[in-house]
């Protein structure tokens, strides 16, 4: 039975979409629809995690508490807030495998396995080391659109830029100077004949979103507003080359599944850990600096999640006795 596959599978977030999309992309690899767990603790108790328990109206026994009914046979968690509801899953299920994705800042976890990238430089027997961080990005997924492209896409010219803009975060910021470069640099290739396929993030700054769209009024340049299907892995699959802020490292990881060059910008600030995970990931990927020096190279496509939702399989076929 070396292909039995776990029955159920919870995620266990504070709900925010860059936690929670990466940790779906590992329970569709596992081939298993998740149970998507919310954790929302009120103040007193937020401010005391990831050290301090978890808020008592989130007791198991509560109605609409993130971990109401059955264990699973799987919980993959992330983010300060869910450690103490992993801890306290691990309590009540210890048959249950936990795993925390990134450095849960605390030994006392309640995790079977810790899933961190290397930059985060930890190190431990049950700690699973990767350059990048997990998605919904599969192979399959970007075939089948190279496959069918969507006509409106597929009528830009090459070479064709997928442009993933992020915003302002703790460590970077997006002034006047920042907006102005950004786009002239994308200005310059769209007049050299190059296409843009453009989408930002609910942090990006509205003066440069509004900068975004007036850009991609000019032909041959198409800009996501947010309304219908998200197209990131449409733009991925269809780009010669991938534009990215240095604000997101997942954005990063995920342009990185192509094997298509990266040109990274980077806004005002930075933060060393960021610099450490390009640093890691242009050991194996071509990295640029837009708009100043940017690369040409291909690259063996880039992607952990299959090797983490196989570790996790692994160790939960362990447990069970599979």
């Amino acid at each position: 039975m070396a292909d039995r596959r776990p029955q159920t599978i919870w995620i266990l977030t504070d709900g925010k979409a860059g936690d929670e999309q990466p940790l779906i992309g590992l329970a569709e690899e596992m081939g298993v629809v998740p149970s998507l767990r919310h954790v929302a603790p009120r103040k007193p108790f937020a401010l005391l995690m990831p050290w301090g328990p978890i808020d008592p109206k989130d007791r198991p026994n509560q109605p609409g508490s993130p971990l109401e009914g059955p264990a699973p046979d799987i919980c993959l968690a992330t983010g300060r807030r869910a450690v103490a509801y992993l801890r306290a899953l691990k309590r009540r299920s210890p048959r249950t495998l936990t795993v925390f994705v990134k450095d849960p800042r605390t030994r006392w976890n309640g995790a079977d396995l810790v899933v961190v990238q290397s930059h985060d430089r930890l190190a431990g027997r049950d700690v699973m080391v990767v350059t990048t961080a997990p998605n919904r990005i599969s192979v399959s997924r970007l075939d089948a659109i190279r496959q069918a492209p969507p006509a409106s896409l597929a009528a830009l010219p090459a070479p064709r830029l997928a442009v993933l803009v992020g915003g302002n975060s703790r460590h970077h910021r997006f002034e006047q100077v920042d907006i102005d470069r950004l786009v002239s640099g994308l200005r310059a290739r769209l007049d050299a004949g190059a296409s843009l396929m453009i989408t930002a993030s609910r942090r990006t700054p509205q003066a440069l979103k509004a900068a975004l769209v007036a850009l991609s009024s000019q032909p041959n340049a198409v800009f996501w507003d947010g309304t219908g299907e998200n197209p990131l892995v449409a733009y991925l699959a269809l780009a010669d080359e991938i534009v990215v802020t240095a604000d997101s490292t997942n954005m990063v990881g995920e342009a990185a599944t192509t094997g298509k060059p990266i040109q990274v910008f980077h806004p005002t600030g930075g933060h060393p850990k960021i610099a450490r995970f390009l640093a890691a990931l242009g050991q194996q990927a071509a990295i640029g600096h837009f708009p100043d020096a940017c690369v040409d190279d291909s690259y063996p496509a880039i992607n952990s999640t299959p090797g983490i939702a196989a570790a996790i399989l692994s160790a939960w076929r362990a447990r069970t006795g599979q």
